[in-house]
């Protein structure tokens, strides 16, 4: 965790701290009121218009990030770090301010910038990067940087002879300081552009309405009910940590967060019942990056993939459900191998809480999801769905509450006095401020990676860079579909060092988009699909494996070892995509037979390759059996019926033979 990070933590929490840090952090807290309640008048009462939204929206986020994350750390701030914030402070709120001011005469100048105008999207810029780097990163704000020289460089350019160390492919005239800044702080390509306005629309009021679960107590709520679902079986906790993180990815937009979550009650656990502590944290790190990818949130891609295809938000979240099923099918599948080798049980009832009565004491959470699928599918805006699901998360649990308060205290000899009343609303209202500052501070992240991805955009847009990155690929693979995915897998990799996945998946579908969709022939809706799924390989692959190292702090593990038992444990997340491209009927639909067909297999394909790789399923495999599954698996993700069938069958005999093994020695050893 970064100096920034740390400080931020300490000075977001408002109680015992000293009194300046408490003090900003209650200013932080208002802050992030303000902006949750402006978004949420957006969202369901008086839709503003684009530059209005976005541009105070991004004014709020970094007024938010130079608070939370001072210039110098956990060093404090002192006269001069003051002096650089409140600077940047300023800049925030009139980079702003400025354009919801003169709006009007801006788009009457349409592309004629004034002096001013470059000015202050100069500033804007500059705030942005600073920002990026406090709330994301440095090597974010680097790429961002070096996007900005990329299209100062060329023989028009502000920058030409940066334009002569070009190969000749990315080469390109340049741009003047006007016409870049122009497009960046004044276009609808650059920084208020659509991963902005996606951010600071769908994205923000989900996000908001997974911190208004999480302090009513639905993170706990997930947890017990996968315990209770799953407790008693081998490896319980394990497969706890699976469903708990399925369930968690409705409400949270970060692997990250969810390893550190639900990771804190199942890495012990899963370590005390037998898993080495590097199995413990890369369960957790798999399992969690499957919540980015289950519905209804999918880590803020459902809304980004919706917008850039203009698909409904509900048919993106219906065609996730069944490979977001494939991919925490398969760690579970992990999960139950490794507990079955290694002879492990499940928990003790006496320890585990009951289906019925996490269910008696937590119903109220199910309610507001059940309500958002119902507006989702009557086809209302997104936003406003998550604003009425906002208010659902707070009518069902005052309903809750004054049930007790009203019904049940009262027959438990329990009166209600006034004063007691009175001190239950300053809690609920309490905890309405909580919720709402803390869905600002969750969101800080998500929308400056969105806004800085604008920057990236812009310029490629710009300077065409998409074309020649999507003609480099289609050199370098030969046309091979095959060797295109590798590319984009490796590609993603390399910006997942770097950025975000939210930014990853941004940058990565305006380079390779064109060329999956145009060039190799892949449906839009796919390329989306498999471009987001590999953006999420940054989490589980090392050396960078940012959810596997999390999972090693709490398991007190070495991270690389972590990291490489998450990346084994995450397979389904490199083969699903491929299998999408190849059978796109599980995705696009089709005839019934068929796409029932293409489920079954691509379940039997997941489940071979887990047993090949643990070399167990009912019983250990022998060498030339693991060795088998891997060209018969190859066969299964054929496009040809007649070879996939076949691979299909070659791995049912592969595992009956397996099963009656299994069943030869339960008999010789009863």
């Amino acid at each position: 965790m970064s100096d920034t990070q740390e400080s931020a933590r300490e000075t977001a929490d408002p109680t015992g701290a000293p009194s300046q840090g408490r003090t900003i952090a209650w200013v932080i807290a208002a802050v992030g009121v303000a902006l949750s309640l402006f978004q949420l008048y957006g969202a369901g009462i008086e839709p503003l218009g684009l530059f209005y939204q976005r541009s105070i929206h991004l004014a709020f986020v970094m007024a938010l990030t130079f608070l939370m994350y001072p210039a110098f750390g956990q060093r404090g701030r002192g006269a001069v770090g003051w002096i650089i914030d409140g600077a940047f402070l300023v800049g925030a709120i009139t980079s702003g301010a400025y354009i919801v001011w003169n709006l009007d005469a801006i788009f009457s100048r349409a592309g004629f910038w004034s002096e001013t105008d470059v000015w202050m999207g100069i500033l804007t810029t500059v705030t942005l990067l600073e920002a990026s780097r406090r709330a994301i990163g440095l090597p974010m704000t680097i790429i961002g940087l070096v996007a900005i020289l990329y299209g100062f460089a060329g023989p028009r350019g502000e920058l030409p002879w940066l334009g002569e160390w070009l190969p000749g492919i990315l080469s390109h005239r340049g741009n003047t300081l006007d016409r870049l800044i122009g497009q960046l702080y004044l276009g609808q390509e650059g920084i208020y552009g659509l991963p902005l306005g996606v951010a600071s629309t769908y994205i923000f009021v989900f996000v908001l309405f997974g911190a208004f679960l999480e302090v009513t107590g639905a993170g706990k709520f997930f947890i017990d009910l996968a315990y209770a679902a799953t407790g008693r079986k081998p490896g319980g906790p394990a497969k706890a940590a699976v469903l708990a993180s399925a369930g968690m990815g409705s409400i949270s937009g970060s692997a990250i967060a969810n390893v550190v979550t639900t990771g804190a009650f199942t890495i012990p656990l899963m370590k005390r019942l037998g898993y080495r502590p590097a199995q413990a944290g890369g369960i957790e790190a798999a399992a969690s990056t499957g919540g980015q990818i289950t519905p209804p949130l999918m880590g803020a891609g459902a809304f980004l993939i919706s917008e850039y295809t203009r698909l409904p938000y509900i048919d993106i979240v219906l065609v996730s459900i069944f490979p977001a099923f494939l991919y925490l099918g398969t760690v579970y599948l992990f999960v139950h191998i490794v507990a079955l080798k290694r002879g492990m049980q499940g928990g003790a009832t006496e320890d585990l809480p009951t289906v019925r009565g996490t269910l008696m004491s937590g119903w109220q959470f199910l309610l507001p999801l059940v309500i958002l699928v119902g507006l989702l599918l009557q086809n209302l805006s997104p936003m406003r769905v998550g604003f009425w699901a906002i208010l659902s998360v707070l009518g069902v649990a005052a309903l809750r509450r004054g049930v007790e308060l009203f019904v049940l205290d009262p027959r438990r000899g329990q009166g209600l006095t006034l004063a007691r009343l009175r001190d239950e609303v300053v809690a609920g209202l309490r905890l309405v401020w909580t919720a709402l500052a803390l869905g600002a501070r969750n969101a800080v992240a998500v929308s400056m990676a969105c806004a800085i991805a604008g920057v990236i955009v812009g310029v490629v847009g710009l300077t065409g860079l998409g074309l020649k990155f999507s003609s480099m690929m289609i050199a370098f693979s030969g046309g091979n579909l095959v060797l295109a995915l590798i590319l984009v897998l490796i590609a993603s990799l390399i910006l997942g060092l770097g950025l975000p996945v939210t930014a990853s998946y941004i940058v990565l579908i305006v380079l390779v988009g064109p060329a999956l969709s145009d060039e190799f022939g892949v449906p839009l809706l796919i390329a989306h699909l498999v471009v987001f799924w590999y953006s999420q390989d940054s989490n589980v692959t090392p050396p960078i494996a940012l959810a596997g190292f999390a999972g090693a702090a709490i398991a007190g593990s070495k991270p690389l070892e972590t990291s490489v038992q998450a990346w084994k444990f995450a397979k389904g997340l490199y083969l699903i995509p491929v299998f999408m491209v190849y059978n796109p009927e599980i995705i696009l639909g089709g005839p019934w037979a068929y796409v029932i067909w293409s489920g079954l297999i691509a379940i039997l394909a997941l489940a071979a390759f887990a047993a090949a790789l643990e070399g167990y399923l009912f019983t250990p495999m022998d060498t030339v059996s693991r060795l088998l599954v891997v060209p018969a698996t190859i066969a299964v993700f054929h496009p040809a019926f007649a070879i996939e069938a076949s691979g299909a069958v070659a791995l049912c005999a592969l595992l009956g033979v397996n099963w009656l093994r299994s069943r030869s020695q339960a008999a010789t050893t009863a």
